[in-house]
């Protein structure tokens, strides 16, 4: 089950970082590269975002890589699911 959403483009460091740490927490997540696909990237302006990466976890939107607020919106999202 996909727990994330992380927006991303192919040369940012950000993105890299927030995806590693996913893949390191063993959270799964889809990736949606802004350059790869313009559907993305319109996705992405309609959030009223302008930047990447930008995690989305549940109703949360997470901008930048902020590590602390990824483990907090998952703790949320599974208490939800359980609830």
């Amino acid at each position: 089950m996909t727990k994330a959403i992380v927006y991303s483009s192919t040369t940012c460091n950000f993105c890299k970082q927030v995806k590693t740490y996913l893949e390191e927490n063993n959270i799964p997540y889809e990736e949606r590269n802004i350059d790869l696909n313009d559907q993305y990237g319109q996705e992405l302006h309609d959030l009223g975002i302008m930047s990447v990466p930008l995690t989305v976890i549940g109703d949360k939107q997470i901008l930048g890589f902020n590590p602390v607020r990824i483990k907090k919106a998952v703790a949320a999202l599974e208490e939800a699911s359980q609830a």
